[in-house]
């Protein structure tokens, strides 16, 4: 029998920091989690969840899945799993490769799925009364983007930490945003999560932009341990349209 697990404090205290000074979660959310079986997503289900037993204000949470009907990628097994921790639960199947292959025009494969599930995280929202969408990027995720959209696009922005999506109807938020992955990755591990591994093959069979950032990263991390602490301050204005007093980190332990 599967059941909630608390994470461990470390995570707690980085994603209380970033609601806390983003306003993230308000009194009476109904908030839809964008579970893709990774060790991220099922890392924000698990917090999510402890939050919302333990926070002084009520919400509600759910989880959607998209399953893209990739060759090598089933994320079905979530639905037990879902079932069993009695957290309500949407999987949405859709032929999203076969489809690129027919409609796709002048984008990458990459960018075609992500509108996509995009589409189809804002419909089930508005289908059942969500206002809030939970998407499961991590700092290591904000900092990467800045790079490739600084390196690649010539442009200075990143992912935002929470924002209104075109329509004004959806609010989108990353309680995630000052959490490093390796701490997801532990936790997932110690807490034996059903992890699905290789979520997108589409994108895992070959070398991107964003494996090649991760990896140079990685490499300028080991020679300066402080590189995300100080990656934080200089992307900090990017994360959002207001600037928060306090979003320091704290040293790993």
């Amino acid at each position: 029998m599967c059941e909630l697990i608390k994470p461990p404090k470390s995570l707690l205290r980085r994603v209380g920091r970033a609601i806390a000074n983003y306003h993230l979660i308000k009194a009476q959310d109904r908030i839809l989690i964008a579970l893709s079986g990774g060790k991220d997503s099922l890392s924000l289900l698990h917090i999510l969840a402890h939050l919302q037993r333990s926070a002084p204000i009520d919400f509600e949470i759910a989880a959607l899945t998209i399953d893209p009907q990739v060759d090598g990628f089933d994320p079905s097994r979530l639905k037990d799993y879902l079932s069993q921790l009695k957290i309500p639960y949407y999987y949405r199947a859709q032929p999203i490769v076969s489809e690129a292959q027919r409609y796709m025009r002048g984008q990458s494969f990459c960018a075609y799925c992500a509108r996509m599930k995009r589409g189809i995280m804002y419909a089930t929202a508005r289908e059942y009364g969500y206002n809030v969408l939970a998407l499961a990027q991590h700092l290591d995720d904000l900092a990467e983007s800045f790079f490739m959209s600084a390196l690649y696009s010539g442009a200075l922005k990143t992912m935002k930490v929470h924002y209104v999506n075109d329509a004004g109807d959806v609010r989108v938020i990353r309680p995630l945003a000052l959490v490093r992955e390796r701490q997801t990755a532990d936790f997932a591990k110690q807490a034996q999560l059903p992890v699905i591994t290789d979520s997108c093959p589409a994108c895992f069979a070959q070398p991107t932009q964003r494996a090649h950032i991760k990896a140079w990263l990685a490499t300028e991390e080991a020679q300066h341990p402080q590189l995300f602490r100080n990656l934080l301050s200089a992307i900090r204005p990017l994360m959002s349209d207001r600037l928060p007093e306090d979003l320091s980190i704290e040293q790993d332990s």
